[in-house]
């Protein structure tokens, strides 16, 4: 029975995990020392076959984890008490202005509570989704919960920063390609040179203000080649001509 894990025992203040690899699970003090040492125990244990590395803080939420870049804060309420139901809303409405990921976990182990829960959910004037409400009959399906959305948040963050990635190469690779089709558009400018004017020089815009002989001194292409460019970006009679390659 969840009731069983209420303050019976000294809170335990020495454990630690340091496996790094999932990422960090920062728990409050506050809340730590609240609870029974079972519970801890049973969240490090949690903790450490997930990969996360543990350190008790002075934080506003019970938790916090950081998981592959993406910050996601939890409060986790381990007895849903009426006499205490308006301090729970009232330090939700203020976390979630100050947390962009939060989630309300409540272990709501009987009918009447969960009955209680309901009622004031909608009475305390809660919008669905802001925050999330994860409602669970155990402590122990409680911490499982926010490891699991802990470690979803996470991939879903890593996707997304991989697919940006993905699209931020292919941009690049198709503004090598726009860079190349401009130059080798030149009468005898190839992809060779192209690529030498790209790393010595840089831009459209620096070539076409590049001197012969900063071109010569730069690069490996030929004086001719050199004087060609020049012209076709200075010489209006030159580049508004007929090109014969």
């Amino acid at each position: 029975m969840a009731s069983s894990w209420r303050r019976s025992a000294s809170p335990a203040r020495d454990l630690t995990i340091s496996s790094t690899g999932s990422g960090v699970c920062m728990m409050r003090n506050g809340w730590r020392d609240e609870q029974h040492p079972s519970l801890i125990n049973f969240i490090t244990s949690s903790l450490r076959e997930n990969s996360f590395r543990l350190n008790f803080v002075p934080i506003a939420p019970d938790f916090i984890f950081n998981c592959r870049g993406m910050s996601i804060a939890f409060v986790f309420v381990t007895n849903w008490d009426y006499n205490i139901i308006h301090a729970i809303y009232d330090r939700v409405q203020k976390l979630k202005n100050q947390f962009a990921h939060l989630y309300i976990v409540v272990t709501l182990p009987t009918k009447e509570q969960n009955d209680s829960f309901v009622c004031s959910y909608f009475k305390y004037g809660m919008v669905p989704g802001r925050p999330i409400f994860v409602p669970v009959q155990t402590l122990e399906m409680g911490f499982e919960k926010i490891i699991k959305i802990a470690l979803a948040r996470g991939v879903c963050k890593q996707q997304d920063a991989v697919s940006k990635l993905k699209i931020e190469r292919q941009r690049a690779v198709e503004g090598i390609d726009a860079f190349r089709q401009v130059l080798t558009s030149i009468p005898s400018i190839d992809d060779h040179d192209a690529n030498a004017l790209n790393q010595a020089i840089g831009s459209i815009e620096a070539i076409s203000r590049a001197t012969k002989d900063q071109i010569l001194a730069k690069t490996d292409l030929s004086a001719e080649k050199a004087e060609i460019i020049t012209r076709f970006f200075r010489d209006p009679k030159y580049y508004l001509s007929p090109k014969f390659i």
